[in-house]
């Protein structure tokens, strides 16, 4: 009977045996391809001992499970000397073995063994305790310093909490006000009641993405509110005014745009406003004209740009032709779609500064990035600033047209009226991965922050935050602008995160550094009939990775991919940052996803501290030369709107393939955390926290959190409570600002990759969130604006 039952059960161990062969071979084959190339020999020798394995469980032996027990337990040594004990990089290289090790102890397996079991069974199960043991010490939180270490947070305590008497009821621009802080001097919410935040209103706008509309379907709108409306758009650029204490409509505006395939992008950050102030003069000296005492700088992406009355939504009629501008006009090239206007302007006292996007890797015959200055009052053009132009600031004429492919200003400018200046981040020229045939004058500004006299466009200076850009490593965010006590009285500084992940401190009165950004040598040998900056500016003040990648940092679902990213990594051209774009495909880190993109950063201009939120996700990026997939001339393969697939190039000796560095299973090669929220003293400029934000709930049916990538910014109160919704999960969450506790979380009906705004109405704070998701990213569309108020603080619905 027990000789019966023993060979009933014997397939089942034949079938083990066959599994665990077949898994030493993969790591056997897979390891000795990644030896040959320089990478690990553990896989290697783990392939080759799970094949012992396999034999020895073949022939029924108990030594099969010594021979696991010392695997296991070399493993385990090796991943602790690689990545310490970070609980999310020991993970793969354990979740095969472990559970593993824990089947081959079943009675179904070890009834079939023959040798000495009991010592070989208690042999393993000690080593499986021992990797029990470190996993759990592993788990010990989710803080991280810029070097991937640990530390201790600290809690952020500089400066003196002296907001003033009266908070500010309104939010009157993309970042609050034009100083780009996302800053509320409300306190009613606080860290101690925030807990109780509760949905107030809830407003649909019914824009959805429609058939026509791009891959890049977005949400990503800041609202304004001023006096007891708020005022929104959503990806059709369609204008939304609301009640701000109840959610309900009071207006809307659709300016019917022009539907093309060639837009790269379906979204609009939000809108502007402008109020003529009593006695008010234009820029003739002239009396301002009374119609649309209160207006709203629209644009679209179809390239125009209206002015709404804010209390109707009628067109401004003294505004260009009957309410609005032609923003294409002064190009040679007005193909539509390939000038979109994505971004809010800068509106000043008399003048409203519009940039725009160009259109990405496509061509080199695309339209100028020249930023403008109109007439707040009647759209005329006042100004240019063409940054190509050896004259930037020539103006468009009957016989000149601005530059083709200059650097764009497509994310949102900053200004100091008080100073005259408004600051514009620029993007590289067009297109963005080679830059061969650059110009001189397209040089000089390529992703550089560029300060403009706001009355007449000139150049006051300047600053390039990447020479010669071959990354697309452009300034992507709104400036924030914060005076700070100096050692000769205050001093009054801007801060500009770029996608290196660096934030540069400058003097906005010269562009003078603040903060030491030393130029340090960098990687070269570029693709032939390109060239390389030998040397890049380094901010003292970042959140780059401090070290450079390694095979040990790869990362995977199971030690089969992980293993499978560290022969691509190996395989990848990368020396460090700015390794130059090759036909072998180079290793972009930080990439070209941005440690910082257009969400920008949060200031407490009181406290001095900044919240931030940086990412890092690596990206490839392959030159394709010329060819069968990537011909010299525009063909249907290849349409102008896609940012799929190899992306043309044309003008240009390659094509380019861009995407993020992902494993074979689609996940980030890369170990997390990808995504972090953090907090800087800006009286030392130390990093006093950070923390990883964010779960992968919504990628899969697992609340892990990982630190997850974020489109958009956090938004920081005088209450002590900095908010955030831009994860890749779907939530509004709030964090204590001293040492970045969540402190509140509430899911969302769809993607907030959004920045949050707060407002008070009615004697109540509320906190609004605009939810529509994010179609390249990823995220659940939608089409909703919450707002969240304390209990009792709730008005009807």
């Amino acid at each position: 009977m027990a000789a019966a039952r023993h060979l009933q059960r014997a397939p089942l161990l034949t079938f083990t045996a066959i599994v665990v062969g077949l898994m030493g071979l993969a790591l056997l084959a897979g390891g000795a391809w990644l030896a040959a190339i320089g990478g690990s020999p553990y896989y290697l020798v783990a392939g080759l001992a799970l094949l012992v394995v396999a034999v020895l469980l073949w022939r029924r032996h108990a030594a099969a499970l010594w021979i696991y027990a010392a695997l296991l337990l070399g493993t385990m040594i090796w991943a602790i000397w690689e990545v310490g004990l970070d609980f999310w990089s020991l993970a793969p290289r354990g979740d095969v073995l472990v559970p593993l090790g824990v089947w081959l102890l079943l009675p179904f397996i070890t009834a079939h063994l023959v040798g000495d079991m009991r010592a070989a069974r208690w042999g393993l199960v000690a080593v499986l305790a021992v990797a029990v043991v470190v996993l759990g010490a592993s788990l010990r939180g989710d803080r991280f310093g810029a070097d991937g270490a640990l530390p201790q947070a600290a809690a952020a305590t500089a400066g003196t909490d002296t907001a003033p008497a009266e908070a500010q009821a309104d939010w009157t621009a993309y970042g609050a006000t034009n100083f780009g802080t996302r800053f509320s001097s409300l306190k009613q919410i606080t860290p101690d009641n925030v807990k109780t935040l509760k949905l107030a209103w809830e407003f649909r706008t019914g824009d959805r993405k429609g058939p026509d509309d791009p891959d890049e379907f977005t949400n990503e709108v800041t609202p304004l509110k001023i006096g007891d409306l708020l005022y929104t758009c959503s990806p059709h650029q369609i204008v939304f005014a609301l009640d701000a204490a109840t959610g309900k409509q009071r207006w809307t505006f659709d300016p019917k745009i022009e539907h093309h395939k060639n837009f790269q992008h379906m979204t609009c950050r939000g809108v502007a406003y402008h109020e003529t102030k009593p006695g008010a003069v234009d820029v003739s000296g002239a009396a301002a004209p009374g119609e649309c005492a209160r207006r709203i700088f629209l644009p679209t992406n179809d390239g125009r740009l209206f002015a709404l009355d804010a209390d109707s939504g009628k067109p401004c009629e003294g505004f260009g032709e009957h309410g609005q501008i032609d923003l294409k006009a002064g190009n040679e090239i007005t193909t539509l779609g390939f000038y979109e206007g994505t971004s809010p302007p800068v509106v000043t006292d008399k003048v409203v500064i519009m940039a725009g996007a160009v259109i990405d890797n496509y061509s080199d015959k695309v339209p100028s990035g020249a930023i403008r200055g109109f007439d707040v009052y009647t759209g005329k053009l006042l100004w240019a600033f063409d940054p190509g132009n050896p004259d930037p600031n020539e103006m468009p004429s009957a016989t000149h047209h601005f530059t083709p492919g200059s650097p764009n200003g497509w994310s949102v400018g900053a200004a100091d009226e008080a100073l005259g200046l408004v600051y514009i981040p620029l993007g590289s020229s067009s297109p963005d991965i080679w830059g061969g045939n650059r110009s001189a004058d397209n040089e000089r500004y390529d992703s550089a922050l560029v300060a403009l006299d706001i009355a007449t466009g000139k150049l006051r200076w300047s600053f390039q935050n990447v020479h010669h850009d071959l990354w697309d490593m452009d300034m992507p965010s709104q400036p924030s602008l914060v005076d700070m006590p100096g050692k000769d009285g205050v001093v009054p500084a801007i801060y500009v995160p770029a996608k290196t992940g660096n934030i540069f401190v400058l003097d906005r009165r010269d562009g003078h550094l603040l903060v030491p950004a030393p130029e340090k040598p960098v990687p070269q040998g570029a693709a032939p009939g390109d060239r390389l900056s030998p040397t890049q500016p380094f901010s003292e003040l970042s959140f780059r990775p401090r070290k450079e990648l390694s095979g040990a940092q790869m990362w995977g679902a199971t030690m089969f991919d992980q293993l499978a990213c560290r022969i691509m990594f190996k395989r990848l051209r990368y020396e460090g940052p700015f390794t130059p774009p090759s036909e072998q495909g180079t290793l972009v880190y930080p990439g070209d996803f941005g440690m910082f993109e257009w969400g920008g950063i949060a200031i407490d201009p009181v406290k001095k501290i900044a919240i931030a939120n940086p990412q890092s996700i690596p990206f490839v990026s392959r030159l394709v030369p010329r060819g069968k997939d990537n011909p010299a001339e525009p063909n249907a393969a290849h349409p102008p709107g896609t940012e799929l697939g190899v992306q043309p190039m044309y003008g240009t000796p390659y094509g380019v393939s861009l995407g993020i560095f992902l494993s074979p299973l689609g996940i980030p090669c890369m170990a997390p955390p990808w995504g972090s929220l953090a907090a800087i003293d800006l009286k030392t400029n130390a990093i006093v926290w950070q923390h990883r934000v964010g779960t992968i709930r919504d990628q899969a049916p697992l609340p892990f959190k990982l630190g997850v990538p974020m489109l958009g910014g956090p938004m920081v109160t005088a209450g002590g409570v900095a908010f955030l919704t831009g994860t890749m999960d779907d939530y509004i969450r709030a964090f204590d600002v001293k040492d970045g506790r969540l402190l509140w979380q509430d899911r969302l009906p769809a993607g907030g990759q959004s920045t949050p705004m707060t407002y008070e109405a009615g004697g109540k704070q509320y906190v609004v969130t605009v939810d529509g998701g994010h179609g390249s990213f990823g995220t659940k569309l939608g089409d909703y604006v919450r707002a969240y108020a304390l209990p009792g603080n709730v008005a009807s619905k």
